[in-house]
C-alpha cells in the first residue's frame, strides 16, 4: 500500500433544505453548495436560496514516483502520454484545462 501523504479535513453544515456549506481545512471561507439545474428537477426540489455552481476550469496532476534504476526515462514518457490513454482527462479537456509535471526518482 502506498504512503499516506496528506488526510483532507471538512465539516460540513447543513442549513436549510438542500444548502450546505463545506468548511475545508486552511481555506478561508466556506464551499456552498447545494441544488440546480437537472439535479432540481430530477428531485422535485426548488429551493429557496440558489447556490452558485461549482465550475472547475483547471487541474494540476503532480506525479511523484519511484522507480528503478534505468527507468526514468520510461516513467517521464508514461506520464507525457498519460492524457491520451486517460478516459477521465479525454472527457473534461474540452472546458478544463489539465497541467501536470512529474517527480521521478530512481531507486539507488
Amino acid at each position: 500500500m502506498a504512503e499516506l501523504i496528506h488526510v483532507s479535513k471538512v465539516r460540513i453544515i447543513k442549513d436549510k433544505g438542500p444548502l450546505r456549506r463545506a468548511w475545508i481545512e486552511n481555506f478561508p471561507d466556506p464551499v456552498v453548495y447545494g441544488v440546480h439545474g437537472g439535479i432540481k428537477k430530477f428531485y422535485g426540489v426548488e429551493p429557496e436560496q440558489e447556490a452558485p455552481t461549482t465550475l472547475v476550469t483547471r487541474i494540476k496532476v503532480r506525479y511523484t514516483v519511484k522507480v528503478p534504476k534505468g527507468k526514468r526515462a520510461d516513467a517521464l514518457r508514461a506520464i507525457e502520454v498519460h492524457e491520451k490513454g486517460c478516459p477521465a482527462s479525454q472527457s473534461v479537456q474540452r472546458g478544463i484545462a489539465i497541467e501536470w509535471d512529474g517527480d521521478v526518482r530512481e531507486d539507488d
